[in-house]
């Protein structure tokens, strides 16, 4: 039977993590809402939703072997509307890409050609869809059905033949879920609602596994309602995992923020997560904002732009300035511009517009020539000898 047979809900991560309550008291079931809480994912959906809302677009045509720049139609400057900026769309969009891997929203009005004029992002939560193998052929939002041409659908991780795409958070849950259990794992402990996996010992007798089971489950309710555990004298108590700020307990959430930040493609040191025996230095500001958005975020730049040059006539198309965000501290920057200036890449004027200077006055050419004056070399005489 076909994946999309019927309606399905959006995919989040809790799909792919087994529930385990039964087995483990501490057990978290983990879905987009709850993986949300967990800091490192929300460091890495952050600086990657904040970097990518920030970068200008651009529109541009081809024209032979130049690209030239053409005005932005109204889905590039306020595609959610007058009250929905282009950045805050962006950000949205980029989030649930994130989150669920897919980002879905309502065409409330066309152009005169066609293409979308306006775009209404969807929660996605109210989102599910109806298709046959590799082609949705429904949309249902909020319990209202729409055409598959009145819905913008934008994926992330797409696998072959499902028209939807996947989330890092369902490839990360196995991960979150370990360091969420162990989070609220302390909580519950600390707190007295909960003993950690212990030995409950009969010294008087031999039980039996039906007497075994049955002073197993009141002893599982009295603790789990956080209640005290009453017996007498021929029971023994040893709580066998109660060490939990140890070591061991420790470096289980430090390994779940770091793996966390390596399925958001997220550098951990940029969330500020502690990276044990790595010391990792760079020679400037520059190098490490490159390093980042080459390895790290420029798939997803060229991914977005294909996704919104869909939105225009071909041969016109979008480009992220991700130069604009690339800040380079002084020394590099003036380096930098220098070295184009000598070399004829740029121009005096060009440079200096780049700092938001004008350009040069007469009156500073003329200040220049007084403290630098140029220097000519003597012509010689025809026929003259030395």
């Amino acid at each position: 039977m076909s994946l999309f047979s019927r309606n399905l809900p959006m995919p989040d991560a809790s799909q792919l993590v087994a529930d385990r309550t039964a087995t483990r008291t501490s057990g978290v079931a983990v879905n987009d809402e709850m993986a949300r809480r967990h800091s490192a994912v929300w460091a890495c959906r952050r600086l990657r939703a904040d970097l990518l809302s920030t970068m200008p677009v651009d529109a541009y045509r081809k024209m032979g072997d130049l690209q030239v720049e053409v005005a932005k139609p109204p889905v590039l400057l306020a595609p959610g509307g007058a009250k929905v900026k282009m950045h805050e769309w962006l950000w949205m969009s980029q989030n649930d890409l994130d989150g669920h891997g897919n980002a879905v929203g309502i065409i409330t009005a066309f152009d005169g050609l066609g293409f979308p004029a306006r775009i209404e992002l969807q929660d996605l939560s109210t989102v599910s869809v109806k298709g046959t193998g590799s082609e949705i052929t429904g949309w249902t939002i909020g319990g209202k059905k729409y055409e598959p041409y009145q819905i913008w659908h934008e994926r992330q991780y797409p696998h072959s033949g499902n028209p939807l795409g996947m989330s890092p958070l369902q490839y990360a849950a196995f991960s979150i879920q370990q360091y969420l259990s162990a989070q609220q794992f302390s909580l519950d402990w600390f707190q007295g609602g909960a003993i950690p996996a212990a030995s409950l010992k009969n010294t008087a007798k031999t039980l039996n596994p039906r007497e075994s089971d049955a002073i197993k489950q009141k002893y599982r309710a009295t603790v789990a309602a956080g209640d005290v555990f009453v017996h007498g004298s021929d029971w023994e108590l040893n709580a066998l995992s109660a060490d939990t700020a140890d070591e061991s307990f420790l470096s289980m959430l430090q390994y779940g923020i770091t793996d966390i930040a390596r399925f958001f493609g997220c550098p951990a040191d940029l969330i500020e997560a502690a990276v044990s025996g790595q010391a990792i230095t760079y020679a400037n500001i520059s190098q490490r904002n490159l390093q980042f958005i080459i390895m790290n975020l420029g798939p997803v730049v060229f991914r977005r732009e294909m996704a919104l040059s869909d939105l225009l006539p071909k041969p016109r198309f979008v480009k992220l300035n991700s130069d604009a965000i690339l800040r380079m501290d002084p020394e590099t920057r003036a380096k930098v511009l220098g070295q184009q200036v000598k070399d004829r890449l740029l121009a005096p004027s060009e440079a200096r517009a780049i700092d938001n200077r004008l350009p040069f006055t007469e009156e500073q050419l003329a200040e220049f020539d007084r403290f630098w004056p140029t220097r000519t070399q003597p012509t010689t005489a025809s026929g003259a000898t030395s």
